[in-house]
């Protein structure tokens, strides 16, 4: 038995599960009697794109335009592509997401609206408000990204300074919607999936302000009194549930970290493994997530209890990290060297953490692997565990180990995948 083959390759049946080549033709909708328009932000835009254009009828026209990130595109024929910056927005993707407002507010009643939305499409949809200029918004966006605040509570400000998110980009439909989600988020709320441009929003401007405080976010004069002045009520908000834009726009939700999650699952079960799905909502700081399912690796090694070895510990969700420090790597690195620390070279265990986009945090890996004997070969390079977590370096911990799990851009993402391996 290989162990790193077997984690690597449960990771690969986890993303080949939310591959939009394999599950978006199922869910499109017929040809209207006017023009068929699509457009899309995410990680996963161009493939969702490629996607509709390999099963659209032939005798129909097709166009459109959507917007990913850089390196993440593919060629299509009909839906134009355009790569733009994540996860801190920029010019490009200001852009995209300007056309396609523009695109998607010359519909008519007898056209018919495809939105491709994935995880990412936050930052890579970026029309901030008029009040707010880019250089603003790329200083509360990064404010936020180090600021420790989920996922879904960071959409909720972004929501309330963009022109096109938080169910704007319904609201100037005059044509029917159908918006294909590949989720990225806990609980799969299609409002919260690349801040919902096609969903009603819950979430208010008081909210947004309270965020920012809760989060010690560091916002510009511009972004506060914006949000100061919505929740005065002198700025509408975003649409509601139950508003009339709303009237003919249908959200489906294609894939899950859930799916994914099952995928793997009977992968581990092909291998005489047993899986044991541990949730795929899992959120709280890295580093202290690693420690609870330490505790729970220990369990099972010294007590055979709950399960019995050969199990895999198998989670999905998102995990936060608040930058303390000046190194490099993600949430998924992070979480594997804090399990290190915790583990301690434990015989027998190994354990996988990779986010599906590919992309862990702004480096070029999508995780790592770690062993059994990865502390006795970082003592032997005089690297320490405990100082990388502290200056959040996981990558260079890894790096340095030849323990990164490289696989380029997967062209989808419904969040992060991690394993853990006991034999």
């Amino acid at each position: 038995m290989n162990p790193r083959k077997i984690l690597t390759d449960s990771f690969h049946a986890a993303v080949a599960a939310a591959d939009p080549l394999k599950i978006v033709a199922a869910h499109l909708p017929k040809p209207p009697k006017g023009r068929t328009l699509v457009v899309g932000a995410g990680k996963a835009a161009a493939s969702m794109a490629r996607a509709v254009e390999l099963a659209w009828p032939s005798n129909h026209a097709i166009e459109g335009l959507v917007v990913t990130r850089y390196a993440h595109g593919m060629d299509t024929d009909h839906i134009r592509v355009v790569e733009a910056g994540h996860p801190v927005p920029d010019g490009a993707g200001e852009a995209a997401a300007a056309e396609i407002l523009s695109l998607v507010s010359s519909l008519t009643e007898d056209d018919h609206l495809i939105a491709l939305i994935s995880g990412g499409g936050s930052s890579l949809l970026s029309l901030p408000v008029a009040s707010i200029s880019m250089a603003d918004l790329k200083v509360v966006t990064n404010s936020l990204l180090k600021s420790g605040a989920p996922i879904t509570e960071m959409n909720i400000v972004r929501k309330h300074l963009s022109r096109i998110q938080g169910g704007r980009l319904a609201a100037a439909s005059k044509a029917p919607i159908t918006t294909l989600i590949i989720s990225d988020v806990t609980g799969d709320e299609p409002s919260a999936i690349a801040s919902g441009p096609t969903c009603a929003d819950p979430s208010t401007y008081q909210e947004a302000l309270a965020i920012l405080k809760r989060f010690n976010v560091n916002a510009p004069d511009s972004v506060t009194a914006h949000l100061e002045a919505g929740a005065a009520g002198k700025i509408s908000e975003t649409p509601k549930p139950n508003d009339p834009v709303f009237a003919n726009a249908k959200q489906v939700v294609i894939a899950t970290a859930h799916q994914s999650l099952q995928a793997a699952a009977s992968f581990f079960k092909e291998q005489h493994i047993t899986p044991v799905v541990l949730g795929d909502t899992v959120t709280g700081e890295a580093s202290e997530v690693a420690k609870v399912y330490a505790a729970m690796v220990k369990e099972i090694r010294q007590y055979h209890q709950p399960f019995q070895a050969p199990v895999a510990l198998i989670s999905g969700g998102e995990c936060t990290v608040t930058v303390k420090g000046n190194g490099r790597g993600g949430r998924c690195v992070e979480f594997l060297t804090s399990l290190a620390i915790e583990l301690n070279g434990m015989s027998g265990v190994y354990a996988l953490a990779a986010d599906t986009d590919g992309i862990d945090g702004t480096e070029d890996n999508a995780g790592a692997l770690l062993f059994p004997d990865t502390p006795e070969r970082a003592q032997a390079l005089n690297l320490s565990a405990v100082a990388r977590l502290a200056n959040n370096d996981g990558y260079s911990f890894f790096s340095a180990l030849d323990d990164l799990l490289v696989t380029g851009p997967t062209r989808t993402n419904v969040n992060d995948y991690r394993v853990i391996l006991i034999l």
